[in-house]
């Protein structure tokens, strides 16, 4: 008892009420006094009462989408196979309000011991990041990266955008014509490091590819559609389209009506839409990110901040799957 008051910070007669669940205790010092038996081995079963002390809370956005939706249920099969004493709390926040999103942020509805975030690149977002942070919760960016120097599980953005624009202009090699791009909005890191991946290789490859335009959508069906078919109607050289987003539905309606301008469609996410468009020839190739993969690094990259697990997490990018018809 005397080594784990010495690595929890407390007093033995503190280690004993909590070891003991003889209560009042406040859930900060019995997360403390926790993790210390934990991290020591003590061979003490702690009582019942403790059930999910150790909260790890995931933040994420859009939970209709099906690429949130997809990583919500990961998080989920996750939360059922972990230590009754470690719960996985997923909570859903609004994008389209930054300053909300950062106050939620530094300011928690109830106790947290480790925060897995998808954040906005906003400032105040940003700020509120290293404030938790700084205090000392294990903070880690999934999807992308608006704070750099976090831990972030993800995939790397820019070689991404890199191998979208690899496959278009290799694939059309010999067919001059335009490219162009639909992205979400600048409000998040990772679109613009596809974005500028996909960009910067075609301004380092010679070739008879013009990239004309990046369209905002905000990943709506209404704006998407409207965007799309403006851009074909007013460039007939468009014969490229990379989607730095993940919602496929809406362009693979604009772009089956106009199947016979055979525009070469790269995007992102494997949904049960990017499936139909591939199997229908809409689509040419699906870059997947593999969410399941995020989610399971990153709440092992959080249980080995918080000394409850030894792992060794990988500090690479996750690998980004390529998936054409031909490997659905």
């Amino acid at each position: 008892m005397k080594d784990v008051a010495r690595e929890a910070g407390v007093g033995t007669a503190t280690v004993e009420r909590v070891v003991n669940g003889r209560g009042g205790v406040r859930p900060e010092t019995v997360e403390k006094v926790f993790l210390a038996v934990t991290k020591l081995d003590y061979r003490h079963r702690m009582p019942e009462a403790y059930r999910g002390l150790i909260r790890v809370e995931v933040i994420l956005v859009r939970p209709e989408t099906s690429f949130y939706s997809r990583m919500n249920h990961a998080f989920e099969r996750i939360a059922a196979l972990l230590d009754k004493s470690t719960g996985v709390h997923r909570t859903f926040a609004r994008e389209n309000d930054p300053v909300e999103f950062a106050h939620y942020i530094a300011n928690p509805a109830v106790r947290r011991s480790a925060l897995i975030v998808v954040a906005p690149d906003h400032p105040d977002v940003v700020t509120s990041l290293r404030k938790v942070a700084s205090h000392g919760t294990p903070v880690v960016q999934i999807m992308t990266r608006p704070a750099p120097e976090l831990p972030y599980i993800g995939i790397d953005n820019y070689a991404a955008g890199r191998t979208a624009a690899y496959y278009m202009s290799r694939m059309l090699k010999g067919r001059p014509g335009t490219f162009v791009a639909l992205c979400h909005s600048g409000a998040y890191e990772n679109h613009k490091e596809r974005i500028r991946g996909f960009s910067d290789y075609l301004a380092g490859h010679d070739g008879d590819h013009l990239f004309s335009q990046v369209m905002f959508d905000y990943d709506d069906d209404i704006n998407s559609m409207e965007l799309l078919r403006d851009a074909l109607r007013d460039d007939p050289a468009i014969i490229g389209l990379y989607t730095a987003g993940g919602d496929n539905r809406s362009v693979a309606s604009v772009l089956k009506d106009q199947a016979q301008r055979g525009v070469f469609w790269v995007g992102h996410e494997l949904s049960q839409q990017s499936r139909n468009a591939l199997r229908e020839g809409v689509m040419s190739i699906v870059l997947d990110q593999a969410p399941e993969i995020q989610a399971r690094r990153s709440v092992d990259l959080t249980l080995k901040a918080l000394g409850l697990i030894e792992l060794e997490v990988s500090p690479e990018p996750v690998r980004f799957l390529t998936i054409t018809p031909e490997n659905l």
